[in-house]
């Protein structure tokens, strides 16, 4: 039955039902159940429906929010996910992990009202889901079959939402990537109970039925080199994202006991796809009966602290060097981190891991207060003096961000151009680097951030590749027309 809108007076807002603390944390499916049709609608009809949608706004792809909140709350859900999916490659994806509370829904109009935001995430997600049980997603028939061929390296969101445009266009498309998985951080990086694999795997099933070629187990600089790739297809994309982690720059930060997240949390993936991973069963990745700290911030260090707490960690501290407002984490994934019994220890910087024969025994934390504002607008953490205490610990993981590989090192391409962060120097609006016909998108151009936007330059990326060929297309006839005469 269809709603009407306009109720955020009348009916609270309200999130799909999630799992106890203590019934989640015993397994690594996802924490929230499904709307049943009824509450989506509901939810749906909170909607204001602004003239000036500051949701949409705040969402990186642009989404046209209200008007696919206001087809579910008529009934209309199939056109309702036609129009979610014209913007967004993955809204299944991005309903589940995308921190709504700093985008979409912190931007809306009745959560600054008072009244609590639309929680269109949530939505978004049913949609999708409803999509996919319908039969409405199908394998993409292009009008036309193009000619030209298209290289992708990187199997991410970046990656794999350019192929998915590129497909739609008619073009031959073949993604390369390093993992014996396609995916990238979405497989290996973020944790089943906020994605589970199957929706990622579902995703990948529904490009290769659509044509999209993918060859895995392939590293460039290992078995080949961007020059191979270049002369394979007739435009390459570089969406590789970044993977070098960040250094720990204290005493005892390298020891053994002391992890990279990344590794940590592809360990736990790959053990819940059911591989064999050595290191897991040794104990050096495993948080199993151990003191846990986690040193970060960030959605990495969220990931890091929830899965130690499944994993059956003895306790999980989480060190952050700020206070809680000033945390770059979703709220939402702390409130759930705390919900699970991880402890956090705000204004907090590691100083030094003590470590002894059996190996790490604690971290030596300073503690911190809030100074002047730095460059970004952020308060500055300045040491307490004296204040110095231990987090006593058998495994550290360091979440402390990600930058670039030495991509033009690694790719055998010295006129590749980086910044001076090492990311790829890409045109800001065509996506094109240093070498004609080969572009770059996602973190590797922007530095570590959100899947949204990964998904969104993707998307942009594919669309000047079209652009760019199409051109080229023109003027190889007009030269054989020419050459005719």
């Amino acid at each position: 039955m269809a709603e009407r809108l306009l109720k955020f007076v009348s009916i609270d807002p309200q999130t799909p039902e999630k799992r106890p603390a203590d019934q989640r944390t015993a397994d690594f499916h996802e924490i929230y159940g499904e709307f049943i049709t009824q509450k989506a609608n509901e939810q749906a009809s909170r909607c204001s429906q602004c003239g000036v949608p500051f949701c949409q706004s705040g969402c990186p792809l642009q989404n046209n929010i209200p008007d696919w909140l206001k087809m579910t709350a008529e009934g209309r859900l199939e056109e309702a996910y036609a129009l979610s999916s014209a913007t967004n490659s993955m809204p299944e994806i991005c309903g589940r992990i995308c921190p709504q509370d700093r985008l979409c829904e912190g931007a809306c109009v009745i959560e600054q009202s008072g009244h609590g935001a639309v929680t269109i995430g949530a939505v978004e997600r049913y949609i999708t889901e409803n999509a996919w049980q319908n039969g409405w997603i199908k394998p993409i028939v292009p009008p036309v079959e193009r000619q030209e061929h298209v290289g992708i390296v990187g199997a991410g969101p970046a990656g794999l939402a350019a192929a998915e445009a590129l497909r739609n266009k008619g073009y031959q498309v073949t993604i390369y990537d390093r993992y014996d998985r396609a995916g990238g951080l979405l497989i290996y990086g973020i944790p089943g109970f906020k994605l589970e694999k199957d929706v990622v795997g579902r995703r990948i099933a529904h490009l290769e039925a659509s044509g999209v070629r993918f060859v895995l187990n392939y590293e460039i600089g290992r078995d080949g080199k961007l020059a191979d790739l270049r002369a394979a297809h007739d435009s390459v994309l570089i969406a590789i994202g970044v993977y070098q982690a960040r250094a720990l720059p204290c005493p005892g930060s390298s020891g053994p006991g002391v992890v990279e997240a990344l590794d940590y949390l592809t360990a736990s993936n790959r053990v819940g796809l059911g591989d064999t991973v050595a290191a897991f069963a040794a104990g050096t990745l495993n948080a199993a009966g151990k003191r846990v700290v986690v040193i970060g911030g960030g959605d990495t260090a969220m990931d890091c602290v929830r899965t130690a707490v499944r994993q059956g960690a003895a306790k999980v501290t989480c060190l952050y060097r700020r206070d809680r407002a000033n945390m770059p984490g979703s709220a939402r994934e702390v409130a759930n981190a705390e919900d699970e019994g991880v402890v956090f220890e705000w204004l907090a910087a590691p100083k030094a891991v003590r470590s002894n024969d059996q190996g790490v025994t604690a971290v030596v934390a300073a503690r911190m207060r809030l100074g002047e504002a730095d460059a970004s607008g952020r308060q500055s953490p300045e040491e307490v003096a004296g204040a110095d205490f231990d987090v006593p610990a058998d495994l550290v993981i360091k979440a402390l961000g990600f930058d670039p590989e030495p991509v033009p090192t690694l790719f055998g391409e010295p006129e590749l151009k980086v910044s001076r962060w090492g990311t790829i120097r890409a045109d800001a609006i065509t996506g094109e680097t240093s070498i004609p016909n080969v572009y770059a998108a996602g973190d590797i151009v922007r530095g570590a951030s959100l899947v949204v936007w990964a998904i969104k330059d993707g998307r942009e990326a594919a669309e000047h590749i079209h652009t760019s060929l199409r051109k080229q297309a023109r003027l190889r006839a007009q030269a054989a027309k020419v050459a005719a005469q």
